[in-house]
């Protein structure tokens, strides 16, 4: 059997859509600082680092090896993995494994982005087919929207609904000062700001952030010596449906579906809305919000909005979600999902201040990217058996 693995400290940077003020290698230098301060460690505690980023992005090859004068890797194993969106989330997993395997007792997981120096849409329009997905499916926004209008087709909600999804997030955010965005917005805001993609509107989106994120995970044998209360994974998943976008069953999410069947069922979770006590969702569009909460098994197909409108989502209801602000508040794409695990992590730590749920036990991450591939992590209070 493996190792219990524990998130022991979390830093981040304050996430900006441009931070001319430092380079890249600051960037990541700014979170790694401040993840080491939360875990009262210095960097030759560390046994080993995980980083990435939409490398493809900033056009920067050899991250892992360009970043080290900011990562601290010097004379240290150090790997890079990139998965696209997915990226934060998968060096999570990827640090998880790295320590369960008994390889290492303590690793550094950074995930980064400078979008303010990037080309993202060349970058993502290259990432589909040429002939059967890119004229109509490229770039980060169409292929969501044709989510977004095959499940208003077949539940009849409207953009109304979906826009719910971006105030509230909206709201929470102004509770982070990591966030990049600190503005509450009403539903007409949404509704009347200029239509991307139909039913997709500008504040329904997420923006473009620079900022980074570092995550210190620890080994049983000494998680407990570090952090007076750590934040025990208890499990991960991921899945991947298909390489071309047209194939995806477009209205629900079927790769989160089976990843959170595989986790919740591996960690003997049988009703996530009571089981859970928080979600920190990779969540890069309002609809998002509804569809997603339903392939987790949150609520029952279809039933999606109801919930959200009923308030349950927000702080101080039955299951709050993003109380960050989540994606729609902030993006710096390689850092995202890993900073959706820093915030799970600090819920159960009890470190969230402002923008902290009440008496959590159970929290859950996720990840979002590519052709609608899933990333799940699970924490608990209690050191798994």
């Amino acid at each position: 059997m493996g190792k219990r693995v524990a998130v022991v400290g979390t830093g981040q940077t304050i996430h900006k859509s441009h931070r001319p003020d430092v380079t890249g290698q600051e960037l990541i230098n700014e979170a790694v600082q401040a993840a080491l301060l939360d875990a009262g460690l210095k960097i030759n505690d560390i046994d080993a680092i995980v980083i990435g980023n939409m490398d493809h992005f900033e056009g920067i090859n050899y991250v892992d090896c360009w970043s080290v004068d900011g990562s601290g890797g010097l004379m240290r194993p150090i790997i890079k993995l990139t998965t696209g969106g997915t990226t934060g989330s998968t060096l999570a997993i990827g640090g998880y494994h790295l320590v369960a395997s008994g390889l290492f007792q303590k690793v550094l997981v950074i995930g980064w982005e400078k979008n303010s120096e990037s080309d993202t849409t060349g970058a993502i329009t290259t990432a589909f087919d040429p002939i059967w997905d890119r004229l109509v499916f490229a770039g980060a926004i169409a292929g969501l929207a044709a989510e977004g209008m095959a499940y208003m087709t077949e539940f009849g909600i409207t953009d109304r609904d979906a826009a719910r999804v971006s105030v509230r997030d909206r709201r929470h955010a102004c509770n982070n000062p990591h966030a990049q965005l600190h503005k509450e917005i009403t539903v007409e805001d949404v509704l009347a700001s200029p239509m991307l993609s139909d039913p997709i509107h500008l504040l329904d989106v997420c923006p473009r952030t620079d900022g980074s994120c570092a995550v210190i995970m620890a080994s049983e044998d000494v998680a407990e010596k570090i952090c007076p209360q750590p934040a025990w994974i208890l499990g991960t998943a991921n899945r991947h449906t298909y390489t071309y976008v047209g194939d995806v069953n477009l209205g629900q999410i079927d790769s989160m579906k089976c990843a959170a069947a595989d986790l919740f069922g591996r960690a003997g979770i049988k009703e996530p809305r009571k089981e859970l006590d928080v979600i920190e969702m990779y969540q890069p569009y309002s609809f998002a919000g509804i569809i997603w909460i339903e392939a987790m098994g949150i609520v029952p197909r279809g039933k999606g909005t109801e919930y959200i409108w009923s308030g349950a989502t927000d702080m101080g209801g039955e299951l709050p979600v993003n109380p960050s602000g989540g994606v729609i508040a902030c993006n710096p794409i390689g850092a995202t999902g890993l900073i959706r695990c820093a915030e799970a992590a600090m819920q159960i730590m009890g470190k969230a201040d402002k923008r902290q749920v009440p008496d959590v036990k159970k929290a859950v991450s996720t990840g979002f990217g590519g052709c609608f591939w899933t990333d799940m992590l699970l924490y608990g209070k209690e050191k798994p058996k």
